[in-house]
């Protein structure tokens, strides 16, 4: 029951969408009416500028960390962390309380895989700086490198259970990027 409830938790935690908080208070607008209408760093930082991406990124990207961190701290290491990343991007992703129209979970992902494995990270980073000059987009390179995480994570501690369940990590996030790759296949084509 206790693990339900900080899973219920990490989900109303991704519910807190950095750039809507950053629209109404700095510049009062409604970043769902602006740019893309996507509630992300990205969209942030096309709308409102550079700092409003920097913001963003880190608040959404904390939501992450800290979901995960805290998971730690009681005691849940390992495989159980994922699932507070999974329940905290699903917030992001689909928050109730923004009639399940959210961000698509990339800062989010991002923060809360630095905090359970930061060498994944590296490796994903890594991965990106080879395979942007190869796609020259940024979204395709990023996503690519993202989805090579959980072979990362196998080579990096031989753990199943945690494999299997950053492969769900990775299919939540890439569920959030379904539209944006049906709207961009012309530019996928000519790759």
């Amino acid at each position: 029951m206790k693990v339900v409830l900080l899973l219920i938790g990490a989900y109303l935690v991704g519910n807190f969408l950095t750039a809507t908080v950053v629209g109404k208070f700095f510049f009062k607008q409604n970043i769902r009416s602006e740019g893309s209408g996507n509630p992300g760093a990205r969209n942030a930082g096309r709308v409102f500028g550079k700092k409003a991406f920097v913001v963003t990124f880190i608040g959404d990207a904390l939501k992450g960390a800290l979901v995960v961190l805290l998971a730690g701290w009681l005691g849940m290491e390992g495989w159980p962390q994922l699932l507070f990343l999974i329940a905290v991007m699903l917030g992001h992703n689909y928050p109730v309380v923004h009639k399940f129209r959210g961000g698509l979970g990339v800062s989010t992902f991002i923060g809360g895989m630095l905090a359970f494995n930061p060498l994944v990270v590296a490796c994903f980073v890594g991965a990106f700086l080879v395979l942007y000059p190869i796609f020259k987009s940024f979204t395709l390179a990023g996503l690519s490198s993202m989805t090579l995480s959980p072979l990362f994570l196998y080579a990096l501690t031989r753990d199943w259970t945690e494999t299997l369940l950053s492969i769900i990590v990775i299919a939540v996030l890439l569920f959030a990027h379904i539209s944006d790759f049906l709207r961009n296949k012309g530019q996928l084509n000519q790759l």
